[in-house]
């Protein structure tokens, strides 16, 4: 009653009154003025103020765009385009030095597909692995903790590699030695290793030998420093 009251008697109506029925541009106008409706990368305009040696202000408009790839769909950790070098790199390296990231997981993703392609894993790590040629291809002594009360004694145990090759089922495609932690190793160990596969045919050696910021590998024989003739 009283706003019309007002409108009869020719007296304005409040601003808070007004507001309540202005609407708001739509959007798409803003987006169609600027031609840039429909287009699948994002634009972003930055505007900039800088000063000439006149003293007189200046405005520049720059543009990035944001391109759009297939990961950012399906997810970077899901795709993994090159799972085919990594199982040729394998059967013509036969040992490899990998750098995974830090958080890790990826590696899990390398790991099956030698997986699928028949081959089973032997898992060490190389703390405490003692010497890789004589733990590996070697009959080995091991002591257990006597806690200060028992005596000392020493076990023996079968080569953990030709033990386990024995064992592979008949289409086994062969033993994937995988071993976590090979920065500890030295020189000469990570030597040993390249040249395991040479020694067991049916064997690869994958040593994890650092970190890096995604799943990167090299040949072992390189990381080790072997040269051509003595690989």
């Amino acid at each position: 009653m009283a706003a019309a009251n007002c409108f009869k008697h020719g007296t304005n109506l409040p601003v808070s009154a007004n507001l309540r029925h202005k609407q708001p541009p739509p959007r798409s106008s803003f987006i169609g003025n600027n031609g840039l409706k429909g287009n699948r990368s994002m634009v972003l305009m930055v505007g900039m103020c800088g000063g000439h040696g006149n003293g007189k202000a200046s405005k520049r408009a720059g543009m990035i765009r944001c391109g759009r790839g297939i990961e950012d769909f399906i997810g970077g950790d899901l795709v993994r385009f090159d799972l085919g070098r990594w199982l040729s790199d394998v059967e013509e390296h036969k040992a490899l030095a990998v750098y995974s990231p830090h958080e890790g997981g990826y590696e899990g993703r390398y790991l099956n597909r030698l997986t699928y392609q028949g081959y089973y894993f032997l898992d060490l790590s190389a703390r405490g692995l003692g010497d890789p040629e004589t733990t590996l291809t070697k009959v080995h002594p091991v002591c257990p903790p006597h806690l200060g009360k028992q005596p000392i004694s020493r076990w023996y145990f079968p080569p953990e590699v030709d033990y386990r090759l024995a064992a592979l089922p008949p289409k086994a495609k062969g033993l994937v030695v995988w071993i976590i932690e090979a920065k500890v190793l030295s020189k000469a160990e990570l030597q040993f290793l390249a040249l395991l596969p040479t020694l067991r045919p049916k064997v690869r050696v994958i040593a994890e030998c650092g970190n890096w910021r995604k799943f990167v590998w090299k040949p072992l024989k390189e990381i080790s420093g072997l040269t051509a003739n003595e690989a």
